[in-house]
């Protein structure tokens, strides 16, 4: 942890002693998650996510949000024996470490970081013989760290992000179980 809290406090040096810019924006957009779990058949559900950005620097820029966000996955059996969904309310903290190029109103920008995920609800429902078989399936943690990678455009104020989002720790280590989703995000600078 202290060695992410140098890595930030030297970025953030790095920004401001280049005369860093700053602009403060919304953000929402939806997204594809799915949770995988070991020998069970996953596919996605759709999500939303909304909430604020800030940008500080010029062509290296350090990116925090804060973005209410939901998730989750279906889950079945080869056999169809088991089956059942999750669904997830999140409050995601990605601090991204990006650079931008072109010119003044049209920025091209990639980006990647980690990501702090706190679970704010949870729901699931499991099908009969699922609940008899997996006792502790639904018992999910209640925060993971991630990553976050991708690339966005900036047109004006307006900017549109592309990301994949991937797991470092497991949302139940007793089923090998990790989320991990596609976003597409728009928003607006209002600084």
């Amino acid at each position: 942890m202290k060695k992410y809290l140098l890595i930030t406090a030297l970025l953030i040096t790095v920004c401001v002693s280049a005369r860093a810019q700053f602009s403060l924006g919304i953000k929402g957009g939806v997204n594809y998650s799915t949770v995988s779990a070991d020998n069970l058949n996953s596919s996605g559900v759709a999500g939303y996510e909304v909430g604020a950005f800030a940008r500080l620097g010029g062509g290296l820029y350090l990116q925090p949000e804060l973005y209410l966000s939901s998730s989750g996955g279906k889950f079945n059996s080869s056999d169809n024996t088991y089956s059942g969904n999750v669904h997830f309310t999140n409050l995601n903290v990605p601090l991204l470490v990006g650079l931008k190029f072109g010119p003044k109103n049209l920025n091209f920008r990639v980006m990647g970081g980690p990501i702090y995920t706190s679970v704010l609800s949870q729901s699931n429902n499991f099908n009969q013989n699922f609940n008899a078989a997996y006792n502790d399936f639904g018992k999910y943690k209640n925060s993971t760290i991630g990553y976050q990678a991708g690339a966005g455009v900036d047109i004006g104020s307006i900017t549109a992000d592309l990301r994949y989002e991937g797991n470092l720790t497991d949302i139940n280590s007793n089923f090998g179980q990790r989320q991990n989703l596609w976003a597409l995000s728009i928003g607006f600078k209002i600084l």
